[in-house]
C-alpha cells in the first residue's frame, strides 16, 4: 500500500494465502486472523490468533506465529502448536497480540478472556487486555496483569490492541464494544499502567455505521494513519482515517 495517496500497488497482492489454516485438531484449524509483523535481525515475526469451533462455546482462540526469511514473501509456522495458549492467568482464551521489541525484551499486548456467560444469542465472551514480556519473542512470561480492563457495565469485549512507543508515552489504539465496536484509545508512560482518553472516532459512513473495528496505526510524517474494518466484521471492507500528529 502506497501511503502517499492511500492506493495499492499493482502487483503486491499475492495469489495465495501467506498463512493457511493448520490440519484437523490444531488450534488454527478454523482459520486465522493477521495481528501485527515485528521486524527482528532480518526476519519478520508475524504474530496471529488461530480459530477451533467448539461446542459449547462458539470458538477457542490462541496465539501463534508465522516467520519469514525473505521480506514478507513468504511465511512458514513457527510451531504447530500455539505459542501463547490458555493457561492459569489465561484460563479461556488468548488472541489478538500486539507486540514490541524493545532494548532486548519482546512486549506483547493481547486478548485474555474472564467469562463465557449465558446470552439470548448463545454464550457471550467477556475478554479485556492483558501483557506478557518475552526474552525471545516465543517463550512468553505472563501473571494476568491487565492492560485494560472494563470501563462500565455495557462494555463485554475488546479487540486487536495496537501500540506504538511514540517518544515518551505509548499509545494504544483497540476496539471496544457493547452494542457494536467502536474505536477506543489509550496513553501510558510505560506500557503497563494505562489510562483511557476520549478522541475523535472515524466519521461514520454506510460502510462503516454499523461497526468500527481493529485499528492498526501508522505514523506518516505530521500525520497518523488509521486502517480499521467496517460493519459486521469487515464484510464491506476496510477503510482508512487519518489524524494530525501532536506531541
Amino acid at each position: 500500500m502506497r501511503l502517499d495517496d492511500l492506493s495499492i500497488a499493482p502487483g503486491s497482492i499475492t495469489g495465495e494465502p501467506l498463512v493457511v489454516p493448520g490440519p484437523a485438531g490444531t488450534f488454527d484449524e478454523s482459520g486465522c486472523s493477521m495481528s501485527c509483523i515485528v521486524q527482528q535481525d532480518g526476519r519478520w515475526f508475524l504474530y496471529y490468533t488461530g480459530w477451533m469451533l467448539g461446542r459449547t462455546v462458539p470458538f477457542y482462540l490462541a496465539i501463534g506465529l508465522a516467520v519469514s526469511d525473505d521480506g514478507g514473501q513468504t511465511f512458514r509456522k513457527h510451531s504447530l502448536a500455539p505459542i501463547l495458549d490458555r493457561g492459569d492467568v489465561d484460563p479461556l482464551l488468548t488472541a489478538s497480540p500486539s507486540v514490541l521489541h524493545e532494548d532486548g525484551c519482546w512486549r506483547m499486548w493481547y486478548v485474555s478472556a474472564v467469562k463465557w456467560e449465558p446470552h439470548a444469542k448463545g454464550p457471550r465472551h467477556h475478554y479485556l487486555i492483558k501483557y506478557a514480556e518475552s526474552r525471545d519473542g516465543i517463550s512468553w512470561q505472563r501473571d494476568g496483569r491487565i492492560a485494560i480492563a472494563f470501563d462500565s457495565p455495557e462494555e463485554y469485549a475488546m479487540g486487536r490492541p495496537h501500540v506504538v512507543h511514540d517518544g515518551d508515552r505509548y499509545r494504544m489504539w483497540f476496539c471496544v464494544r457493547g452494542d457494536r465496536y467502536r474505536i477506543a484509545y489509550a496513553e501510558s508512560a510505560d506500557g503497563l499502567g494505562w489510562r483511557r482518553i476520549r478522541h475523535s472516532s472515524p466519521a461514520v459512513e454506510d460502510w462503516d455505521a454499523e461497526m468500527q473495528a481493529y485499528p492498526m496505526v501508522l505514523p506518516d510524517g505530521p500525520r497518523w494513519l488509521m486502517l480499521y474494518n467496517g460493519n459486521s466484521y469487515g464484510a464491506t471492507g476496510f477503510g482508512c482515517a487519518t489524524a494530525e500528529r501532536v506531541p
